[in-house]
């Protein structure tokens, strides 16, 4: 996809990779980018078109569409993440609130979407994933059920969407410096490395994009006789 000249609405876009993907595509020669977020006024980057999207509600998804009817490019990057295990006291109500956004969020954009992309020659759909779509942490189940089922979703998107020629693009990362995460340690992928990674992917025309390592190596990890998502073998 050449983005010079495209337009695009990236979701969560007022900081984190949102934020960074934001900004990519100006520099890339993006006529018009719209970065959406539950409030407006928290998004600062000059030179795009602020839009409130809450992606858990409806009729915001529909105004959005409906104020944005000249998109060629949809990013969905909107997420949540709660560091809770499948066996925590609150595990049912966090499994429910990350799906809510992560999924159906991700669900109910693509689908408000879909009849613009079409009205535009079909442009692409861009779901942010995981390295965790593979494969579960502790402490991370809940996050990761929401990330596995949104990486199925954007399959069959791909699958439904390809008869009126839109693309539909599943980017894979592992742990980013951004706030979802500033509590770890672990080493971290720059939103700006993986922002530019994204681009280079649809420019290439890549329809699952690997940004790092990580994701790499999570993604090797499948193919072997015992694959990673199995975990260590019990002793």
């Amino acid at each position: 996809m050449n983005i010079q000249n495209s337009v695009a609405i990236v979701t969560g876009a007022n900081r984190g990779l949102g934020l960074a993907i934001s900004r990519a595509l100006l520099a890339a020669g993006a006529k018009k980018v719209y970065a959406a977020a539950r409030d407006p006024g928290s998004i600062s980057l000059p030179g795009v078109i602020p839009i409130q999207l809450d992606v858990t509600d409806p009729a915001q998804v529909e105004a959005a569409a409906r104020a944005a009817g000249d998109v060629t490019l949809l990013v969905n990057n909107a997420g949540i993440a709660r560091g809770t295990g499948f066996l925590a006291a609150d595990s049912v109500e966090s499994a429910r609130a990350v799906l809510e956004t992560n999924f159906f969020g991700t669900l109910s954009v693509s689908r408000a979407f879909a009849p613009v992309l079409a009205s535009h020659g079909g442009g692409a759909i861009v779901n942010i994933l995981s390295a965790v779509s593979w494969i579960s942490l502790p402490g991370f189940g809940a996050y990761s059920a929401s990330k596995s089922a949104e990486w199925s979703l954007t399959n069959g998107l791909r699958d439904e969407l390809r008869a009126q020629g839109t693309r539909v693009v599943g980017l894979h990362v592992g742990f980013m410096d951004t706030d979802m995460v500033k509590h770890r340690d672990d080493a971290k992928s720059r939103p700006e490395d993986v922002a530019q990674r994204l681009l280079e992917g649809l420019a290439s025309g890549e329809d699952e994009i690997l940004a790092d390592e990580t994701s790499r190596q999570v993604k090797h990890g499948l193919t072997g006789e015992r694959s990673l998502y199995l975990g260590a073998p019990a002793r």
